[in-house]
């Protein structure tokens, strides 16, 4: 059984994109692990500034884990009808330490097949928590993690779009998205930033000749968006594109840096799916 990990800081954006993520999972047939990582007050930087309860490990975790039976009840009750009666089972997991090494940890050992998380938090102490662990995720992650906006409603997913810089090992991820789009019956948008130079328009084609012959899916399709700057034409895609999922690779010294990734972290105005520098078989 594929499984979706949701960590949770209890605050309303990542309870937010639990409710994604079970919706999500649904429609894939998976079930839904939350988790979240204890920060022993003693040991946080922000323990000279903070006012911390003296409550022991003991008491933190039976206050998690009741948070984490109420976000199960709210995430399951509050979610529309079943997808063909399919109800995803829902577990969670609590630890204490290192937010980033907790999560990557789970996903090791429980084979997780994708991350969920909400881009911002309730207030802002949990803001910059979550926000610093998305970006850290982002830079460490080996494994597919999907960010959703804060307030970001649920709805069927209709057209994915994946960013590429028609690098060859993109073909192997347009396959595996692919598998993830036949789930909605949903439209797999191939898009460029480029430019108007006759050299590019040959690769463009060139890399879609290689798709068209090795991935076997009716609803792709490709879209060339022309801006200068990379950032600025995955930002209009985000926001004109009509578009439900924005997708693409993170490589530390090409197309996709962190930098982009962090801006587009701050703008999108749709589910941003980062899938690591490595071949993808499986996102979900």
């Amino acid at each position: 059984m594929k499984t979706i990990l949701v960590p949770t800081d209890f605050s309303p954006s990542a309870n937010n994109a639990a409710a994604y993520a079970f919706e999500m999972a649904k429609v894939t047939k998976a079930d839904i692990k939350l988790c979240h990582a204890l920060k022993v007050p003693a040991e946080s930087i922000y323990a000279a500034q903070v006012a911390w309860p003296l409550e022991d490990i003991s008491h933190l975790t039976e206050g998690a884990e009741a948070e984490m039976k109420f976000l199960t009840l709210h995430i399951e009750q509050n979610s529309p009808s079943q997808h063909s009666g399919f109800k995803p089972g829902v577990d969670h997991s609590i630890g204490v330490g290192d937010t980033v090494d907790y999560i990557r940890n789970v996903v090791s050992d429980d084979h997780i097949s994708l991350v969920v998380m909400g881009m911002s938090g309730a207030n802002l102490f949990s803001r910059f928590l979550l926000g610093s662990v998305s970006r850290e995720l982002i830079s460490k992650a080996d494994f597919p993690l999907l960010l959703i906006p804060k307030n970001y409603v649920y709805k069927p997913i209709k057209k994915i779009a994946f960013a590429t810089d028609l690098h060859h090992e993109d073909i192997n991820t347009i396959n595996a998205l692919a598998g993830l789009a036949s789930y909605f019956n949903a439209e797999l948008l191939i898009s460029h930033v480029e430019g108007t130079h006759d050299a590019e328009k040959k690769q463009v084609k060139e890399f879609l000749t290689e798709v068209t012959t090795r991935t076997q899916y009716n609803k792709i399709y490709f879209r060339a968006v022309k801006m200068d700057k990379v950032t600025d034409g995955l930002e209009w895609l985000s926001a004109h594109g009509q578009i439900d999922m924005l997708v693409m690779t993170h490589r530390k010294d090409a197309f996709l840096t962190q930098s982009h990734c962090e801006k587009l972290v701050s703008e999108t105005h749709v589910p941003l799916m980062v899938l690591p520098n490595k071949n993808m078989c499986l996102i979900i």
